[in-house]
């Protein structure tokens, strides 16, 4: 049975972050293997190739990096925040929440705007607009940012165990 913290809104929208960073791996796995395919054997390499691979690419980084943010696995010091006294402990955390939440916000502010600067330009050898290359930026920044801000409400303290 799951728990509380993890049925609610924020761990199904990690949890599908990471599947779509997932797919975007494997799709881009697949990709690739048409690019050497019709590049040596088929003698015809597809122009849409790379900018796809790169969208994708974006996408799994954005989005994974986001999800790792949501599991504490990413952007911070565990050994320093371990070995550190409680109450230092809890500063280096909130601190570190802060740190990421600002970069979030950032990236996902200016992945917005380049993704509407570029709105209007096409991508090399795709119809796709230029401007499609940012979008997993600014949605793994925002949910860098949320994911980053959910860390600083306090925990529910543990129930002592039940002594026997």
């Amino acid at each position: 049975m799951q728990s509380e913290t993890e049925a609610g809104l924020l761990p199904r929208i990690a949890r599908l972050a990471l599947l779509i960073a997932g797919t975007a791996l494997v799709v881009l796995a697949a990709v690739q293997a048409w690019q050497v395919v019709a590049r040596y054997l088929l003698n015809d390499s597809p122009g849409w190739t790379e900018p796809l691979s790169l969208l994708l690419l974006n996408t799994a980084m954005s989005l994974g990096a986001a999800a790792a943010v949501h599991q504490r696995a990413h952007f911070g010091f565990p050994l320093l925040v371990h070995m550190a006294p409680p109450p230092l402990r809890r500063a280096l955390e909130t601190f570190s929440s802060l740190l990421v939440a600002g970069l979030g916000a950032t990236l996902a502010i200016g992945g917005v705007t380049l993704l509407a600067d570029g709105w209007s330009v096409r991508m090399a050898g795709t119809v796709l607009p230029q401007g499609l290359m940012f979008l997993p930026l600014s949605l793994g920044g925002a949910l860098m940012s949320a994911f980053a801000l959910a860390q600083l409400a306090p925990r529910p303290a543990a129930a002592p165990a039940e002594v026997r």
